[in-house]
């Protein structure tokens, strides 16, 4: 089971006809939407599917309920080696817990800018470049849950204080928090009210229109497709975000997927050996992004040939990608991130009071553990 975008489902359909080749295993792919991909119960999914494509919160979750098979297998020591080197960021560690190693990155992403390149002459370099950016009516914002709280994330940390992720607590300094709110509302004052119910799917297939109504999207998850010439009628560039603090575009919520192996699979050893190739260099440079993927391993991210494919898609967003927030993946963190992304649009939409919002969403927090 993987998730319904080209990026999500082509490559691995185009990676199990190559593995049937090579081995004579099928394996048939389906696929869920981007909300179901980040919300729906993976323990569900492993009792029906022997291979699952999964966002690395949900490792906490998932290692509580003994429904994923660890993939550090004896033997192949090697292999996880070199995979860990070619980690994107921490998108190796980010499928790490409690000392086993869950699912390999097959997809590497974090919340980047987007824009045309045709209607943007001037990038936004700081918060008040961009806020006048946004008094122009030219950004869109993806809001809709849980897409708010990852921008939540990324303006936190990219200023300097970082939500927490590791142990019982609030999630945020009052005071930081509502600094960080009050940055989130102003811009969520500014985008169309729709933002609300769009998703960076949405976002990204709005502005690639002929004739958009806005031009740039400063906090997206980056989709490569749209920077390749002819998947829409207009291409989208990508690059790294805003620098709104003195450490530059660090701090940008980490996405992407990774490739993991259900507990209750009949077929655990023929899954596990289809997860290393497919999550190693040499398909994350070739068939994987030649299928439309985005690799989630550093041969896919530095090759000429890929980049030059995607107009540098990778080579303008590898810093974000570097320096990026990773969330956290207690058992209990699933449930925290539906709520706290509800309650943090009914405030945006409401005008709740900064310091009531954080309080709400730091009792959330503290809730889920």
């Amino acid at each position: 089971m993987t998730w319904s975008h080209p990026r999500g489902y082509d490559p691995m359909a185009a990676s199990a006809a190559e593995w049937r080749r090579k081995t004579g295993v099928a394996i048939e792919w389906d696929k869920r939407s981007l909300q179901d991909f980040e919300s729906f119960p993976v323990e569900e999914l492993a009792r029906q599917y022997d291979l699952i494509v999964i966002d690395h919160p949900h490792v906490g979750q998932i290692t509580a309920e003994n429904c994923l098979a660890p993939l550090d297998v004896p033997g192949r020591e090697d292999e996880r080696d070199a995979l860990a080197k070619g980690s994107v960021g921490a998108s190796y560690p980010s499928y790490g817990y409690h000392g086993r190693q869950w699912a390999f990155p097959l997809d590497a992403a974090a919340q980047v800018m987007a824009y045309r390149a045709d209607l943007v002459s001037a990038l936004p370099q700081d918060w008040d470049s961009l806020i006048a950016l946004a008094c122009e009516g030219r950004l869109m914002l993806p809001l809709r849950p849980p897409h708010n709280l990852m921008t939540f994330y990324t303006l936190a940390a990219n200023t300097g204080t970082p939500c927490q992720t590791e142990g019982a607590g609030p999630l945020i300094a009052v005071d930081d928090g509502i600094a960080v709110y009050e940055k989130l509302a102003e811009l969520a004052s500014m985008v169309p009210a729709e933002n609300f119910a769009m998703d960076p799917i949405a976002v990204l297939e709005a502005l690639a229109e002929p004739e958009p109504k806005a031009a740039l999207s400063p906090y997206i998850y980056g989709y490569v497709n749209y920077a390749m010439d002819g998947f829409r009628s207009h291409r989208l560039t990508f690059t790294d975000i805003p620098s709104l603090g003195d450490n530059g575009p660090c701090g940008s919520a980490l996405g992407g997927t990774g490739i993991a192996v259900s507990a209750f699979s009949g077929n655990r050893e023929a899954a596990i050996d289809y997860a290393y190739w497919v999550a190693g260099a040499a398909v994350q440079s070739g068939l994987y992004p030649e299928a439309g993927g985005q690799p989630g391993h550093d041969a896919g991210w530095t090759d000429d040939a890929v980049n030059a494919k995607t107009h540098d898609f990778y080579r303008n967003t590898r810093q974000t990608l570097e320096t990026a927030f990773l969330r956290p993946r207690h058992n209990g963190y699933m449930r925290f991130q539906a709520a706290a992304s509800d309650a943090l649009n009914a405030a945006l939409r409401d005008g709740t009071n900064a310091r009531a919002a954080i309080a709400r969403i730091n009792t959330l927090f503290t809730e889920s553990f």
